[in-house]
């Protein structure tokens, strides 16, 4: 378990071009139970809403503020097509629709469910706030992302696009997620082979 969270700041310093570093508490138990389908019931699905965010976020001890920081991963990454169907062909009377110009684009790009596409069209490889700019221009792939435009989040969507702002809080938010649902003795194990329960 340390070894993903280690994996996770690393990431985020090598991936920010050195500026987003971390510490990251060690100590974490492996769990005994090892299953892919668990994780469905703990991410949120690329199509919430922001009352269905709010509240998985919530259930983790998380609130809107570090809901729309740790949203800004989506900076990173690749994503299906199928993932964000909802949004094709672009509904002119949604009005967290993608723009039309990056419709067609991705429209273009997704010849088929399981195409791919960066999440961050801009700087597709490096951590940065250009997620948050491209909240604001209509250019993000899931419902999830353009629901950061509601009226609870879109001020701290813009506080976020201010340099440095989003690094500082994408840091403690990290810190603060690395210290959920923890595993310990009780509930636990150090696993010989991190692949295999022991």
């Amino acid at each position: 378990a340390d070894i993903v969270a280690f994996a996770g700041r690393d990431a985020t310093y090598f991936l920010s071009n050195k500026k987003v570093y971390f510490e990251m508490l060690a100590g974490r138990y492996d769990g005994r139970v090892s299953s892919a389908s668990e994780t469905l019931f703990n991410l949120p699905p690329p199509f919430a809403n922001i009352t269905v965010l709010e509240a998985m976020f919530a259930a983790k001890g998380l609130n809107l503020d570090e809901m729309v920081t740790l949203s800004g991963a989506h900076t990173i990454g690749i994503s299906h097509c199928s993932s964000f169907g909802d949004r094709l062909p672009r509904n002119s009377s949604d009005p967290m629709a993608m723009n039309p110009r990056f419709a067609s684009s991705v429209t273009r790009m997704c010849k088929s469910a399981s195409s791919t596409v960066d999440q961050d069209f801009k700087t597709p490889n490096k951590l940065d706030n250009q997620y948050y700019k491209n909240v604001l221009n209509h250019e993000v792939l899931f419902t999830s992302d353009a629901a950061l435009e509601s009226s609870k989040t879109k001020r701290l969507v813009k506080q976020n696009r201010v340099p440095n702002v989003w690094e500082t809080k994408f840091k403690q938010a990290m810190r603060k997620m690395g210290g959920i649902g923890v595993k310990t003795r009780a509930n636990g194990e150090i696993r010989k082979n991190s692949r295999l329960i022991n």
